[in-house]
Formats: structure tokens, C-alpha cells, sequence
């Protein structure tokens, strides 16, 4: 089972495009995917320091305070913890790699 040669030369071959691309869109996709990468780094500190911060208060509360004693399990302190990285992962990429995009974005002063 699986795909054969033949379909599998002739998806790589579909892929490969006619037209070349000029120079100007290359350094377009070239800034693209090194927005994309600043953006990911970003967010990946973000989302380390997110952790960090809504880690510590919450396995202290867990552990002090009665009432989130008796009411928040492993899984509720995981979703809390979690919930706070991926938010900052997520809004931390998206507002740099908007910052990169409108750095690299040229536009026409003449009109």
C-alpha cells in the first residue's frame, strides 16, 4: 500500500511551477518567512514566561487556599497554566509578526 512512483513523480512534477519568480518576490517570501520566525520566537518567550507567571500562583493557591483545594484537580490547574501560554504564544506572534509585516511594507509615496 501507499503511493506509487509514478503518482508521486507526477505530484512533484505539478508542483513545480513554469513561471520564475523576479528577484523582488523572492526578498518578499524571503521577509515573509523571517517575519514568520520572529513572530514564533516571540511568542515562544511569551509563552515561557506566561507559564512561568500563572504557574506559581496557582500551584500556590492550590496548596494554600481551602475553597481551590477542594475545587481544582491536576486537570483544572494544567488548563489554567496552559490557557495563559497559548494566549500569550499566540497574541505575542501575531502582534510581531504584524510589526514585521508593516516594516517590510513598501508603499508607493507618489500617488
Amino acid at each position: 500500500m501507499g503511493i506509487s512512483s509514478e503518482m508521486r513523480e507526477s505530484w512533484a512534477k505539478r508542483r513545480e511551477s513554469l513561471l520564475i519568480a523576479s528577484a523582488f518576490e523572492e526578498d518578499r517570501i524571503r521577509k515573509s518567512r523571517e517575519c514568520t520566525q520572529e513572530g514564533v520566537r516571540a511568542g515562544t518567550k511569551a509563552a515561557a514566561i506566561a507559564c512561568v507567571a500563572s504557574a506559581i500562583p496557582t500551584l500556590v493557591a492550590v496548596r494554600t487556599i481551602p475553597w481551590a483545594k477542594a475545587n481544582l484537580n491536576y486537570t483544572a490547574q494544567a488548563l489554567i497554566i496552559s490557557a495563559a501560554s497559548i494566549a500569550a504564544y499566540f497574541i505575542t506572534a501575531d502582534k510581531t509578526i504584524l510589526a514585521c509585516a508593516r516594516r517590510n511594507t513598501h508603499y508607493d509615496k507618489s500617488a
